[in-house]
């Protein structure tokens, strides 16, 4: 054995080859550095020199990090130089080493100081098992390889010493240079032997899944050739027959699908399908169901897709040229294209439109998909409650078809249209099934790439689709469908908006309906305002252009009654919409003008936008009862009660006697009582009339209000406060009573009813009494008052 120290030797950088101790290899020198340490090595008495394994075999000019640190100390056995200078040599591993420093010297070649690192004895009865294993895996291996000779590799391996063991199997294996170098690298034989066995393992796997394939590929030709001699023969009985058409309408079918850009898995069951077509009759009832499912394949879009605007400045022109005001809707759906534009792959977002009927949800997203350039489809889900009509009918069923998702794909031609999915809160379910859960999967960002209709049987990818939904309301729309949802509220217009709306989009478009385009039709902006006040009653423009439209229609008949020329002005006015469609058919809502005892000014939502709701309290001789009429929802029943039980419990401040509600009956009216009505936004309103009566001081009627109470008089925040405060505003009201935390809501409202109104912001009933009360509660210690009590009772008739 060498002398275990550090010394210079001559190194030879080898590129994708390892030797090991013990291992006999041959190579070609060429590069000049390790020549010039070949030769040194050569001249030396021992012959000795460093050889290592690069990195990178492709590198040329390899430095000191481009070859691994631990290489094998070798001896020089023979050698022979070529006319070119290149050397080819014959060596012998000894042992392994470590560099500790690298270099090359001119005229001297590449050299390293070399740390030599001796065998290391292990004593662990593991060892002796481990080399018995891998004798019996290696004969498996070579026996599956048959690309080595086992004979003189055997007999290396007839050893009791596990360092040339583990290196006489290493340097014959047919593994990556990398495993190879790992193996050189661990000097505990033990660890060798294990990552060995590791090794062969896998090897021996790979050569079993190679002989499979093998096998497989071979009786897959077999197959081809048989199918080939069969398909012939089938073809010159279809010829003797004279099914000519029916064969090349199956190669036409094989070659669309072949061009429908499917994904495997779905061109392979098409393939499928079609093979066992050929084998039917062709009028039997089994081939018109594979043909019709072929056709569907075919019929729904793949990879065909509209070519996406992402012009913003361009999306922003057709969102005003479609619709006025909705400032932050748009500004909404401009982030939402931006965002878009900056990601080449987005994840789906499904947006909700949600507000009254009229707003603009259904234009809106005809907009954005004329904005970005886009197919658009609608599919309208009132009442639908079978789950069928979203996933589809299996094909087991006679006269089964796809589910509309699938239809309105087909409908589109692309894979990326705008899909506007209608009316999704007034989704029903029944026996049937539930089509909200259905709608999960289509909707969900994170399934939706594979969509699996029940009829098609196929994963389909829908992550490329721009889903929209609208709705009235949320809280009839399932939770989990909602979570996927993100929503956008569109409350209604304001007259001024509606006045805007009318003149530049719905009466130019009516005329052209009604065929008076010829005619200079001309509205007044107070004739508009007579429609938008006094004959509809909404937050949306829908009925206004219906009546618009009833105006162009009688005009249209009047031309023709008395022969118009072309080009004549027919201006409408006031006067003339009273004469067209007869008397109002809406009385304007206005706040009475007088302070009363009892009654208090409240505001509600509905779904045609706010209005404002007087309430009405009354006290009778009687035995304590709380009437509650006026078509009052559960909610509102309950607001009522809590609002009952604060009055109470402030009430014994109040002069009155101890066992005053025990000696009267209270009701409680909200007229226009044949409209039901319910929400938490009462709850203030009924205190107030409640204590109002009670205490016999009036409220004032200038003033509305909207919140919920608790039975410690707190002001709960409430929903729907623009269009609340829109109701106040056309009802004349200037003054509004909202709850502290709905102070982020007032952002929401137009500037033009901003600066008229005056707002206060309430946390408590003891903050709202004194702006609503017209004069202060009696105190205590006054006595009782029975003139109070008598006002209190006698509520003037509405």
């Amino acid at each position: 054995m060498q002398d275990i120290k550090r010394e210079w030797l001559p190194v030879v950088p080898l590129r994708d080859m390892v030797v090991f101790p013990g291992m006999k290899a041959a190579f070609v020198v060429g590069r000049p550095g390790s020549v010039a340490a070949l030769k040194r090595a050569i001249e030396e008495k021992d012959k000795r020199l460093f050889l290592v394994t690069q990195k990178d075999p492709q590198q040329d000019e390899p430095g000191p990090n481009d070859v691994f640190e631990v290489g094998v100390i070798a001896t020089i056995l023979q050698h022979v130089t070529f006319p070119n200078g290149t050397i080819k040599v014959g060596v012998e591993g000894l042992m392994r080493g470590k560099w500790q420093e690298l270099r090359e010297r001119e005229g001297v070649g590449f050299e390293a100081e070399v740390i030599p690192i001796p065998p290391k004895r292990v004593q662990d009865p593991r060892v002796s098992r481990y080399m018995a294993q891998l004798t019996g895996l290696f004969q498996n291996y070579a026996r599956l390889s048959q690309q080595i000779g086992t004979e003189g590799v055997l007999a290396d391996l007839q050893t009791e010493d596990p360092e040339r063991f583990a290196d006489a199997m290493a340097s014959v294996l047919a593994i990556s240079t990398q495993e190879k170098q790992d193996l050189l690298a661990t000097i505990n034989p033990l660890e060798r032997l294990e990552k060995l066995n590791d090794i062969l393992d896998l090897e021996i796997e790979k050569l079993n899944i190679d002989r499979r394939l093998n096998a497989k590929v071979k009786k897959q030709m077999e197959k081809a050739q048989r199918e080939y001699y069969l398909s012939e023969k089938i073809k010159a009985i279809n010829e003797e027959l004279g099914r000519t058409d029916t064969k090349e309408e199956l190669e036409e079918l094989a070659k669309k699908i072949e061009q429908a850009g499917m994904p495997p898995e779905v061109k392979e069951k098409a393939m499928a399908e079609l093979k066992r077509l050929e084998g039917m009759a062709p009028m039997s009832a089994e081939a018109t169901v594979s043909r019709t499912y072929i056709d569907w394949l075919l019929a729904v879009p793949w990879k065909k897709a509209s070519k996406e605007i992402r012009d913003i400045k361009r999306a922003e022109q057709v969102l005003n040229e479609d619709h006025y005001g909705l400032e932050k809707v748009k500004e909404r759906i401009l982030e939402f294209l931006a965002v878009r534009q900056l990601v080449k792959k987005p994840k789906g977002t499904i947006l909700c439109f949600v507000g009254p009927p009229g707003v603009g949800k259904t234009s809106l997203a005809k907009s954005i998909a004329r904005a970005t350039g886009r197919k658009f489809v609608r599919l309208s889900l009132g009442g639908v409650r079978d789950e069928a009509e979203i996933r589809g009918h299996r094909r087991t069923y006679i006269g089964a078809f796809p589910g509309q998702i699938i239809q309105m794909m087909k409908k589109a031609g692309t894979v990326n249209p705008v899909f506007l999915l209608d009316e999704v809160d007034k989704l029903a379910s029944d026996f049937r099934g539930d089509p909200a859960a259905a709608l999960l999967e289509a909707l969900d960002p994170e399934q939706n790439h594979a969509f699996l209709d029940h009829y098609l049987d196929v994963e389909y990818d829908l992550s490329k689709v721009f889903f929209i939904c609208t709705a009235n309301v949320t809280h009839t729309i399932p939770p989990a469908l909602l979570d996927r949802m993100e929503v956008i509220h569109l409350s209604g217009y304001t007259h001024q908006e509606k006045l805007h709306i009318a003149q530049e989009f719905l009466i130019k478009k009516q005329i052209e309906a009604q065929g008076l385009s010829k005619y200079k039709v001309r509205f007044t902006d107070e004739a508009i305002k007579l429609l938008i006040e006094r004959y509809t009653r909404e937050a949306g423009v829908r009925n206004l252009e219906r009546e618009i439209g009833s105006i162009c229609r009688k005009l249209a008949r009047e031309v023709l009654a008395k022969k118009l020329p072309a080009g004549t002005e027919l201006v409408v006015t006031e006067e003339r919409v009273g004469e067209l469609l007869g008397k109002p058919r809406f009385r304007v809502s206005r706040a009475e003008k007088q302070s009363q005892i009892g009654v208090a000014t409240g505001l509600a939502w509905t779904e045609v936008g706010g209005e404002i709701l007087a309430t009405e309290v009354t006290l009778m001789k009687g035995k304590g009862n709380l009437t509650l009429t006026g078509q009052l929802g559960d909610v509102m029943q309950e607001s009522a009660r809590a609002a009952l039980s604060y009055v109470r419990s402030r009430a014994v401040a109040l002069p009155i006697p101890a066992d005053f509600f025990e000696q009267h009956d209270i009701h409680i009216h909200v007229p226009e009582g044949a409209i039901p009505k319910d929400g938490p936004s009462a709850g203030i309103t009924m205190a107030t009339a409640l204590l109002s009566a009670v205490a016999g001081v009036k409220v004032r009627q200038d003033i509305a209000m909207t919140g919920e109470i608790t039975l410690r008089g707190k002001v709960l925040p409430v929903g729907g406060i623009k269009d609340k405060v829109l109701a106040a505003y056309r009802a004349g009201i200037t003054e509004v009573i909202l709850p502290q935390e709905n102070e982020k809501d007032l952002e929401e409202i137009p500037e033009e009813v901003k600066s008229v109104m005056q707002f206060h912001l309430v946390s408590h009933m003891d903050d709202l009494l004194p702006l609503v009360l017209d004069g202060p509660l009696p105190a205590a210690t006054g006595g009782t008052s029975e003139q109070a009590r008598g006002d209190a009772s006698a509520v003037p008739a509405h």
